[in-house]
């Protein structure tokens, strides 16, 4: 027999199947010799009160033994004689269209213009080492895309997005820990993240399928208004349909989009800067005790959102006990990411701290100013172009602006400007700089003068109501550390609602985050699945 329970227990209680036994034996009766198994279904963390809670959900096995995999595999099998699709780019949405491709009885040649994911790691340690960035080779481009050093994190709930639980699940099939079945907020972390993703890449070339590293796809071949394959930068041809799904930093595939006539259209984001605590801090002030988390508590997360005159100020990606990384996929940029190791005990917290902006209101001074566009010009003129609000890059733009002049200010190098927090919001310069995780360094910075005023004072707007809410988030303690731009794409590939075939090219489907129809690993997946079955079905019909 099984039965399902839903309890609320202390966080001891909950460390342990023992301790959840003990709790059912004596809330339900349960004797211990016809208990044969237990599985935790969810787990939540209930820490609105000053004494804190673990909600669970259990499904208990009364003298039956209990299945031998927690979660369910899925079966792919060989498609080395099949029909074949282009899949451009490795991060989630490429990865997980290969996936079901295979499923579906296509061949994906999956192209990736980074290095696999082992490689890429020697290219990040270098961007801390040495300053030096890997055009091709960075946090935003590789094997796993951005998601495979910047935290792993998994919270996408979405019903409307697709089917998010056969994600997960085919994560754990590929060596990720079941954990992320039953969390709340599941989290693979940094330092799994990559195995999973090397196990992807066996089962896609396993079954008959082909993975190309620094190889970057340079043109989509188009005829008689069809996608009929891709050129590389090795002079290679590859012919099918096209899964296009080359994240938010491949601004280079964003421009040959808009040269070649292929309909996007400027998308809103959102970018502010990251804001780093003691994790102790957090902990203390999410706990409600001065002990912090204690023994049984994981690293304290918070969410934080409130609006500033018409526009959204919000937490973004935060990662407790992780560290702030540098994400830039050029030399001439600093940019700011967050990412936590799967034990999240580091002694710091992070989060990026942002501002919505909508493409309407690039036509605000405030936001760019005369002589932010006369510093756009400057740069486009070197391609014949000038700054136009109205132009789908336009936000591509700005964010290009922003990231050079984070590298100016942060002395040309990767190292990157910082303030504290409170002096950012009293706007005044901070005299020194408290430790921080972003191995590069930082410099003191006057961010609250050169971050414009439409995200800027929004901001000091958005911490003196977060100050106020929770009593002790604003602190000197904490730093500001600039500048988070790449909290999703600024450009929208159009696509058709029902076949997501581009709106005039039949044979390209653009997919998941970089295309703008995702936000996070999960979301991705789910959407790189359903630009796999719309490709399955285009190649029947």
């Amino acid at each position: 027999m099984i039965k399902e329970y839903q309890i609320r227990v202390e966080p001891k209680v909950a460390s342990s199947e023992q301790g959840i036994l003990r709790f059912l034996s004596r809330s339900e009766g349960l004797g211990s010799d016809e208990v044969k198994g237990l599985r935790v279904l969810k787990r939540s963390i209930d820490a609105r009160q000053r004494k804190i809670y673990v909600n669970l959900t259990v499904r208990v096995f009364i003298n039956e033994l209990p299945p031998d995999d927690e979660y369910v595999p899925v079966d792919y099998g060989q498609v080395d004689d099949a029909p074949q699709a282009i899949v451009v780019g490795a991060g989630p949405g490429g990865l997980f269209a290969a996936l079901r491709l295979i499923e579906l009885g296509v061949r994906p040649i999956v192209v990736e213009r980074g290095k696999d994911v082992h490689e890429r790691r020697k290219d990040i340690a270098r961007i801390s080492r040495e300053h030096k960035v890997d055009s091709e080779s960075n946090y935003s481009f590789g094997e796993g895309g951005a998601g495979a050093f910047s935290d792993g994190k998994l919270f996408t709930r979405s019903k409307k997005r697709g089917n998010w639980e056969k994600i997960l699940n085919v994560m754990c099939q590929h060596g990720a820990s079941t954990s992320i079945l039953t969390d709340a907020h599941p989290h693979i972390g940094t330092d799994k993240l990559p195995r999973v993703i090397e196990n992807i890449r066996s089962t896609i070339i396993r079954c008959g399928g082909e993975v190309h590293f620094q190889t970057r796809m340079d043109a989509i071949l188009l005829s008689e208004g069809k996608a009929v394959g891709i050129l590389t930068n090795k002079g290679e041809r590859f012919d099918g349909p096209v899964i296009l799904a080359t994240g938010h930093s491949a601004r280079d595939v964003y421009r040959w989009l808009w040269k070649n006539g292929v309909d996007i259209e400027c998308k809103g984001i959102a970018m502010g800067v990251r804001l780093e605590h003691p994790s102790k801090l957090i902990d203390q002030l999410q706990y409600h005790s001065p002990e912090g988390r204690g023994q049984y508590l994981p690293a304290a997360e918070y969410n934080m959102v409130t609006q500033a005159r018409g526009r959204g100020v919000y937490s973004f990606c935060m990662c407790p006990g992780g560290f702030v990384v540098p994400a830039a996929s050029s030399p001439h940029q600093v940019v700011v990411n967050g990412m936590s190791p799967s034990t999240r005990n580091s002694a710091w917290s992070n989060s990026g701290m942002v501002v919505e902006i909508r493409p309407e209101d690039l036509g605000d001074n405030s936001l760019v100013s005369s002589q932010t566009i006369a510093a756009i010009n400057d740069r486009l003129s070197v391609i014949g172009h000038r700054w136009d609000a109205s132009s789908p890059l336009a936000m591509m733009y700005l964010q290009e602006e922003l990231e050079y002049t984070c590298w100016l200010e942060g002395g040309m190098r990767q190292t990157a400007p910082a303030q504290r927090m409170n002096d950012f919001v009293e706007g005044v310069a901070s005299a020194d700089l408290p430790a921080t995780s972003y191995t590069p360094g930082v410099v003191p910075s006057r961010i609250d003068c050169w971050l414009p005023p439409f995200i800027g004072s929004r901001l000091q707007e958005g911490f003196s109501t977060f100050g106020r809410n929770k009593k002790g988030f604003l602190t000197n303690e904490a730093a500001l550390i600039a500048i988070e731009t790449r909290t999703s794409a600024p450009v929208r590939i159009l696509r058709d609602k029902e076949r997501l075939q581009h709106v005039s090219i039949e044979g390209l489907f653009p997919c998941g985050e970089g295309a703008g129809y995702a936000g996070g690993i999960v979301s991705a997946a789910v959407d790189g699945e359903r630009c796999a079955e719309a490709l399955s079905e285009y190649l029947k019909g």
